[in-house]
């Protein structure tokens, strides 16, 4: 099994609120907004919190005991993330599954990883970046990380590097927000798909097309790569949010005051 690094975009070391001394601490430093934050997101990216669900800034600030007003920055930071969205006052919700957003999310990572693989293609330079993630992909099946999440976190991480290794500092930060958008619905692949195999198979074969040159082939294996994982997309249901949900180690946040039954 391969060992899973931090991706780029992870968030800060948690807290103890439940310690007076550590949330008064947090709140002197001015960085109570940022712990608030970094919870809700991480309920989120665990399936903890799931589209449509829905909470207010009152619940959530009795939960970590803190006042509304780091809730409030908190919720509007994960509003510019395109996480949470406003609905009635004082109320937010996860966004809920909008396919047509999804369908935008995926033209916009297409457009990013095939440039990417066409810049590295072209370049005459250090290419190193691609041992690391051969020592990954390019493994026998009995070396395989099989577990879903930490097969989708690698699945993260081996596109992050590639974006990043095409030297666009504007273009991979665009991409890691991009990431955050499309997290959810990737890790139900890992988790209920079968695409574990098959993406150390793809990644396996654009590693070898970048590292000899061959442009054409490698758009073509990444255009194939991502229009396979937007095809999963479409056969999300509500169920298997909600199975995933239920398969979690932990139960829902208690500050989650409506569970919305959407059918997509």
């Amino acid at each position: 099994m391969k060992s899973v690094a931090a991706p780029p975009s992870a968030a800060p070391p948690a807290v103890d609120v439940d310690d007076a001394n550590a949330t008064e601490h947090l709140a002197r430093t001015g960085s109570l907004p940022e712990y608030v934050y970094a919870q809700l997101r991480q309920d989120i990216f665990d399936m903890r919190l799931l589209p449509g669900d829905q909470v207010t800034e009152t619940e959530v600030a009795a939960h970590f005991k803190v006042s509304r007003t780091p809730v409030r920055q908190a919720l509007q930071r994960l509003q510019g993330d395109g996480l949470m969205q406003g609905y009635v006052r004082g109320g937010w919700e996860v966004v809920p599954i909008d396919f047509k957003r999804f369908s935008d999310l995926y033209e916009m990572r297409r457009l990013i990883e095939t440039h990417a693989v066409r810049r590295l293609c072209a370049q005459a330079g250090d290419l190193s970046v691609l041992a690391g993630l051969r020592a990954t992909w390019c493994v026998p099946a009995g070396e395989r990380e099989l577990d879903g999440p930490k097969a989708a976190l690698l699945d993260e991480i081996f596109h992050q590097t590639l974006v990043r290794a095409a030297g666009n500092q504007e273009m991979a930060d665009t991409f890691d927000r991009l990431t955050d958008r499309i997290r959810i619905v990737r890790r139900l692949d890992f988790l209920y798909g079968d695409c574990l195999h098959s993406t150390y198979e793809e990644h396996a074969a654009i590693l070898d097309r970048i590292a000899a040159g061959d442009s054409e082939a490698a758009q073509r294996l990444m255009d194939e790569h991502i229009d396979g994982s937007h095809a999963e997309v479409n056969q999300i249901t509500l169920h298997r949010l909600h199975s995933a949900r239920a398969t979690a180690t932990t139960k829902p946040p208690a500050y989650v005051s409506v569970r919305v039954r959407r059918s997509f």
